[in-house]
């Protein structure tokens, strides 16, 4: 996997956690308001982008771990550093969602990946 591809997952994963945060609570999810809500957890995401290394390895799902525990952390300082309050379920439900969604599709492309090479090697026997 690429880098730009792997970085670009995280950021569809994590504007998508937004925009769905925004449905749930009934609030407009035009581009403005989405990116109101998304952008402390894109900069986090992005912050752990460059913690984890991620253009070493893209895709990893050891940095996978590093970029989500950012992206919740930082997201959530630089959400109330911009006025917003935060309530423990909302940490909760952030760092589930955001789990379930940063460290999901690495999840399925390491497996899948396994899978391509268990056939290969059976192939060649």
């Amino acid at each position: 996997m690429k880098f730009w591809t792997s970085a670009l997952i995280d950021a569809l994963a994590v504007s998508a956690f937004a925009a769905i945060g925004r449905l749930s609570h009934h609030e407009l999810t035009d581009v403005s308001g989405t990116w109101r809500t998304a952008w402390p957890f894109l900069a986090g995401a992005a912050i752990g982008t460059i913690a984890a290394r991620s253009w070493r390895r893209p895709g990893s799902l050891a940095g996978g771990v590093v970029i989500w525990a950012c992206t919740v952390i930082i997201g959530m300082v630089l959400r109330v550093l911009s006025g917003n309050t935060i309530a423990v379920s909302f940490v909760i439900v952030t760092a589930v969602t955001l789990g379930v969604l940063l460290l999901g599709w690495r999840a399925i492309c390491g497996l899948v990946g396994r899978t391509r090479n268990r056939q290969r090697v059976g192939a060649d026997a």
